[in-house]
């Protein structure tokens, strides 16, 4: 899945609404008739998805999470914040992670938000959702609905926008939270053999915030209060936990190769080809220089940089999806169908790679396979937007226009476009066999935009 890509998200599985009938009555009470047009989103990518999850590892386990459920996401917002608004994800903003300067601080940053999970601090945050919403207008819809409900990895909450008041006031955390999460961050920190010297620059960075104007506090701090005591507790962590840290070469890798990958879609080429001679590893410096030369319209260059890339890694599956990517955007179709396709070689479950080789396979027109691709990706990730509209237009291929009605109607609910996404749903239902899968999905979006509808006559 290109890193340009940015899918923006209301809630993850359309289908459990059904089952979680009164995850349909919060959400009439979150919907007016108007679309929130400026919804935050998700920068989904394999590679980046991949190198948090290394970087993650080690924390989730030691806070005895489940590693394979608890991801890490990134939030599209350039600002320093990082919350959990359920139990099976941690949203980091693409701000932050480029800020942080080293692997500890970005773990500390993810034991942090472990901690909240992990010590049921979400347990407030239904009464933390009825404040939100006397002060939204139409808030984070059924986000922080599936937030309160429990339902699936309720994405939804980056549709309202991490910039709102009212999803400031559901993620805001009390002083004692702060400090229980804090030392429990430096347990998992000690376990998993890492320095808390990354929480210790990030109490240092934010000394003095609490002195600010509220207008004028960052992001994190206003949803993280902090203090002095904070700062002099970690130091007192790291005064006394600090030998137990050994080097982890891993993580070291994957920041950078995190980071880079992130800031050469981000900023300009220019700025990246100025920058990559810095990077210590060689093959991330490719990557990013072939990230570059593709934004610059050179593929020759873009091409040889990431070949150089795989020559060093050959093993390695994103640069392939990245290779993939970028003779796709190019026009040159069969050649991205046999990269995407190595890429699933070597990551065979792997749903952004599936998404990329089923666009490829599309673009090709072999419809068939793809379809079947595309499906695979979406049994395994329902965030995807991109992977939806994919989808529909695969179906609308082959000539089932009520299945590619019912994904056009849960890729627009994934929008949070419940009025667009009632449409293609009623038309849905009218295709397909009543009670079929594709039916009931489409049911439970109708039923959704129905609520919303009712909503907005009932505020008129």
């Amino acid at each position: 899945m290109p890193i340009s890509h940015v899918a923006a998200m209301a809630f993850e599985r359309v289908s459990r609404l059904a089952s979680i009938p009164a995850l349909l009555l919060v959400a009439v009470t979150w919907m007016t008739g108007a679309v929130q047009s400026a919804a935050q989103g998700l920068i989904r990518d394999a590679d980046i998805e991949y190198g948090l999850r290394e970087l993650a590892f080690p924390v989730l386990r030691a806070a005895g999470l489940n590693t394979n459920r608890v991801r890490i996401l990134v939030v599209n917002d350039s600002t320093f914040n990082a919350f959990v608004i359920d139990y099976n994800a941690i949203y980091l903003n693409y701000g932050l992670i480029l800020t942080v300067e080293s692997p500890e601080m970005l773990q500390a940053v993810i034991a942090h938000e472990a901690a909240h999970i992990a010590n049921g601090h979400l347990a407030r945050r239904v009464e933390n959702l009825r404040a939100a919403q006397r002060k939204a207008r139409l808030g984070t819809a059924l986000a922080l609905v599936a937030a309160a409900a429990g339902g699936g990895e309720a994405a939804a909450g980056i549709a309202a926008g991490t910039s709102s008041a009212a999803l400031r006031s559901f993620l805001g955390h009390t002083r004692a939270e702060e400090s229980s999460a804090d030392r429990s961050a430096a347990s998992y920190l000690r376990l998993a053999g890492i320095s808390p010297s990354g929480m210790v620059a990030l109490h240092r960075k934010f000394a003095g915030q609490e002195l600010l104007n509220y207008a004028n506090q960052d992001p994190y701090m206003r949803s993280h209060p902090t203090s002095r005591e904070r700062l002099r507790a970690a130091e007192a962590f790291m005064a006394e936990f600090e030998d137990w840290a050994v080097a982890n070469q891993n993580s070291d890798y994957w920041f950078s190769r995190v980071k880079g990958k992130l800031s050469a879609f981000l900023r300009s080429p220019n700025w990246t080809l100025r920058r990559s001679k810095e990077e210590n590893a060689q093959d991330i410096r490719l990557m990013r220089e072939a990230a570059a030369h593709h934004q610059n319209r050179n593929l020759a260059k873009a091409r040889a940089a990431i070949d150089q890339a795989l020559a060093i890694r050959p093993d390695d599956p994103f640069y392939y999806e990245l290779k993939g990517q970028i003779l796709l955007e190019n026009r040159h179709v069969q050649d991205a169908v046999t990269a995407y396709g190595q890429a699933v070689d070597m990551a065979p479950n792997d749903a952004l790679i599936l998404a990329g080789y089923g666009r490829a396979l599309l673009a090709q027109g072999n419809t068939k396979n793809a379809l079947q691709v595309l499906e695979k990706a979406r049994a395994r990730d329902y965030r995807d937007v991109r992977l939806m509209q994919d989808l529909g237009m695969a179906y609308a291929k082959v000539g089932n226009t009520g299945m590619a009605s019912a994904v056009t109607a849960e890729r627009y609910a994934l929008q949070g476009r419940l009025e667009d996404a009632g449409i293609h749903a009623k038309r849905a239902m009218g295709q397909l066999p009543e009670g079929s899968p594709g039916w009931q999905r489409a049911q439970d979006v109708f039923i959704a935009s129905e609520n919303a509808k009712k909503k907005k006559r009932k505020r008129k």
